[in-house]
């Protein structure tokens, strides 16, 4: 039985749900985490280090590189394909 997920902190809701293509024409919409926007916000848009993410949103550095990792790849697929991206869900406080 695999142990459960310990919550993750994040400090605030986004101001933006979604964001889309100006061209939308892809049916198919890549769901980003809250947990996973956290990360990208802590590390890309504040410059803080993986150690102090970890911190701030309560869990392990090693988490918090499997989070990051799964959100870079997500909104690389995003751009790339020019789908949509939804911000939805999440295990966090």
């Amino acid at each position: 039985m695999p142990r459960p997920q310990k919550s993750r902190r994040i400090c605030c809701y986004p101001d933006y749900w979604s964001f889309a293509p100006d061209q939308d024409t892809a049916n198919d919409t890549v769901v980003m985490s809250l947990d996973e926007f956290e990360t990208i916000r802590l590390i890309d848009y504040q410059s803080k280090t993986q150690e102090q993410c970890a911190q701030e949103m309560n869990v392990a550095r090693t988490t918090v590189t499997a989070i990051y990792d799964t959100a870079r790849k997500k909104l690389a697929q995003a751009l790339v394909e020019g789908r949509r991206i939804i911000i939805s869900g999440g295990n966090y406080t």
